[in-house]
């Protein structure tokens, strides 16, 4: 354990120090404060001097102070981090100062309460049971029906309150700050708009037509405008297809540049490896006309063929009142037609599912849940296969001739202490990104709800194979054996006999992804390395390398779930072995700092769901409290302790009836609008800007990224215009000729798509 902690310690100052030399290099600059360029707040400091000064920091004054970004990153206030960096970035951060505040305490409480009553007894010492030293501080050294076992159950019951105390808190907190956000924040399009779904076809009208007509009659004060929903998938593909041709293009121009004797070659083939050798410059330069060529094409089609247009569409009201009673109310007596939710923001939209049939959502769902499950059982095979050689047997049985290797004591250090916890890290890798696609083929229409069903899976996942598959001893097979051939009310218990004798294994998982993995998140290798390669090979403008430079996002869909881990790790363990708290808590302060540097500085989140997140986060922890308290109940049960069974069964019911009262009190402000709220903003609004062309601003907000033009932000100017006089809503529908409801429009629908991308190109 000690050679453990020593590796992973100098590997976490090893990257921090890395860190701390290179983010002082000018040449990195872009890497490591990308936020501040895209702010325009920041030049580079390679800009002027001498030729070594732009690429190298020569004052070693700076040098000195390599820890500075520390005290600079927990400088900034929490209402300036929301302005700077938005709410979801300052409520992530806030998880982890939950896990501080709830560990904290508990760590002190445990180590003085806890360890003295677990160390000073011999039954493992007398036992033949193989241990380590750790274990002696765990529940396993308390004997068979031992009185002490009062002390573990008090503690219980205080880590409980504790925990939920500080739930509380945070839940009241949060909502209130999310509530403030949305009361302070500027205009935005997705705050009168909503996401109309499976729209009812008609045989007299076109989709834009028949959506005018329902929402002029059924919301004849508040209806703006609107904007159908075209699927442009198609047309996206050959976007990005121009953009990768034009960078190849970008590259081979730069190389001739820099070499004019020798034209640059390519083959046709796959990667550029196979088929027949060609001009570079041309091949692409053919290449990017043809496909532009195709998507002039493609744009027509969209725009002409009424097949194009899918029954969706993003509505937009006078009032943010006229918003929130649609998106938060049924349309029709049929429930499964015009369906309304509130729209996500423009740059929240995921496009690429809008053209999904709502008919086939439920099957996709279907597919996925099953693909999850399976996905989610056999996992733990390969899983438990590399655990089970990542010990000494398992390489002992695999390669005899390694034994006399690995006998040796500093080996055996490593391999027991360090390739278990790496062995998992790198299984997970991938993870993210199966379970990102398949969220996205369930058909779910915002990024930010992707990321929120995506990390739901991978907490599901950590749970069964990381947290039981790696409690559970032995290969996969045994694992299924152990489950298969017991009832169900034995789990538990066989759960927590091997609840204490896995702590090893986590303290190991916490050294090498909590230390030295957070501490390599600010290194940014992989970002370091791309960008400098694109800087070298693509870039020849200042806007080119402004492209090169991705800040990235926080990826919340793989990060909130490994916190989460951590809170389970920790709130199963205060009891059984406290030991593990110190390496929690050592997390939960490293990834704050960190992170908290990173979203200052580096990351640019794609979206602002304003904390939409926040009641899943709770509702894990939530999950994690429970299942300690009820792996606990298994493990006393094994030690003689089952009058303590009544009392420990009360902790799951209080807790549960917790989780009910913080959602009925403070879910709703993360789900609804209060009609209240938008009324007083309207109010406001109306009063101090009483001229604004609120058509105009919202008009070109919820259309596809690739119709928008250049200029994505245009200022409208103030309509002076009086409204029109009020006639019968117009409609092709013979049975509706006469419906007596006045509209404000002349009968005329929205602008379609063809005219707003003539206008933008005027």
């Amino acid at each position: 354990m000690l050679i453990l902690a020593t590796i992973n310690i100098l590997s976490a100052i090893t990257f921090l120090l890395a860190f701390a030399f290179l983010r002082l290099q000018p040449i990195n600059d872009r890497v490591y404060f990308p936020k501040w360029y895209l702010k325009g707040a920041r030049e580079s400091p390679s800009h002027g001097g001498a030729f070594v000064r732009k690429f190298v920091n020569l004052d070693m004054r700076s040098y000195l102070k390599v820890l500075s970004w520390m005290p600079a990153a927990l400088k900034m206030p929490e209402d300036e981090l929301i302005s700077h960096a938005g709410l979801d970035s300052a409520v992530y951060l806030r998880i982890y100062l939950i896990g501080l505040k709830i560990f904290a305490p508990i760590t002190v409480l445990a180590f003085i309460i806890l360890v003295p009553v677990n160390w000073t007894n011999t039954t493992l010492q007398s036992s033949k049971v193989q241990h380590s030293d750790i274990d002696k501080l765990s529940i396993s050294n308390i004997p068979v029906g031992s009185k002490r076992f009062a002390a573990h159950l008090t503690m219980a019951y205080v880590f409980t309150f504790w925990t939920c105390y500080v739930l509380l808190r945070e839940y009241e907190i949060v909502a209130t700050m999310r509530l403030r956000f949305l009361a302070s924040e500027k205009r935005r399009p997705d705050q009168f708009t909503v996401l109309v779904r499976n729209i009812p076809p008609d045989p007299d009208e076109s989709i834009g037509e028949l959506v005018e007509h329902f929402f002029l009659v059924n919301h004849p004060d508040h209806y703006l405008t609107h904007q159908v929903v075209y699927n442009a998938n198609k047309l996206d593909k050959m976007v990005k297809e121009k953009k990768k041709m034009q960078n190849w293009l970008d590259y081979y121009q730069l190389k001739y540049e820099r070499n004019t004797s020798q034209r640059p070659t390519t083959k046709t083939g796959f990667l550029g490896c196979f088929g027949s050798k060609v001009d570079a410059i041309e091949y692409y330069t053919s290449e990017i006309e043809r496909i532009e060529k195709e998507e002039t094409d493609e744009r027509g089609k969209i725009m002409k063929d009424p097949k194009s247009v899918v029954p969706a569409a993003f509505v937009s009201f006078r009032s943010r009142w006229g918003a929130a009673v649609c998106a938060q109310t049924q349309q029709t007596s049929n429930p499964t037609v015009w369906l309304t939710e509130w729209a996500p923001e423009p740059r929240d939209v995921y496009w690429d599912n809008l053209s999904i049939p709502f008919v086939y959502l439920t099957i996709r769902r279907l597919i996925i849940a099953v693909a999850f499950f399976f996905l989610n059982f056999f996992y733990v095979i390969p899983i438990a296969f590399v655990q089970s050689l990542a010990n000494i047997e398992g390489i002992e049985k695999a390669a005899p001739f390694l034994k006399p290797l690995i006998e040796m004591h500093t080996i055996k250090s490593f391999i027991q202490g360090f390739l278990p916890g790496i062995a998992l890290k790198i299984f997970l890798i991938l993870l993210p990104s199966i379970l990102m696609f398949m969220s996205k083929v369930e058909g779910l229409t915002s990024v930010s709800s992707l990321e929120r069903r995506s990390a739901f899976k991978y907490y599901i996942f950590l749970f069964f194979n990381v947290f039981l598959g790696s409690i559970i001893a032995g290969s996969a097979l045994e694992q299924l054996k152990t489950f298969l051939h017991q009832s169900a009310n034995e789990i538990p218990r066989t759960i927590g006999e091997a609840i204490p004798m896995k702590a090893t294994f986590f303290i190991t998982y916490a050294m090498v992804d909590g230390w030295a993995g957070v501490a390599g998140e600010i290194l940014r290798l992989k970002p370091l390395i791309i960008f400098h390669l694109k800087n070298f090979f693509l870039v020849k403008t200042e806007k080119d390398r402004e492209e090169a430079m991705d800040p990235g996002s926080i990826g919340f869909d793989s990060n909130e779930p490994q916190i989460q881990l951590y809170f389970l790790l920790g709130l199963v363990y205060a009891v059984v072995t406290p030991f593990l708290l110190p390496f929690i808590l050592i997390f939960f302060g490293l990834a704050y700092v960190v992170y908290r540097h990173q979203i200052i500085n580096v990351y640019n989140q794609e979206y602002e769901s304003a904390a939409a997140f926040w009641p899943s986060v709770h509702g894990r922890i939530i999950v994690a409290l429970i299942v300690s308290q009820l792996l606990l109940l298994g493990l006393l049960s094994t030690k003689g302790a089952a009058q303590s069974t009544p009392v420990l069964l009360v902790l799951p019911v209080v807790t549960f009836y917790f989780y009910k009262y913080c959602k009925n009190r403070y879910e709703p402000a993360f789900v609804e609008y209060p009609l209240q709220d938008a009324m007083r903003k309207d109010t406001l609004e109306r009063a101090r800007e009483p001229g604004f062309d609120l058509k105009g601003y919202l008009m070109n907000a919820y259309i596809h990224p690739v119709f928008k033009g250049d200029e994505d932000d245009e200022k409208f100017s103030i309509s002076d215009e009086p409204e029109a006089e009020q006639v019968l809503v117009a409609t092709k529908r013979q049975s509706r000729r006469n419906t007596p409801v006045p509209s404000k429009y002349n009968g005329s629908e929205s602008p379609s798509l063809a005219e707003i991308v003539n206008d933008q190109r005027l």
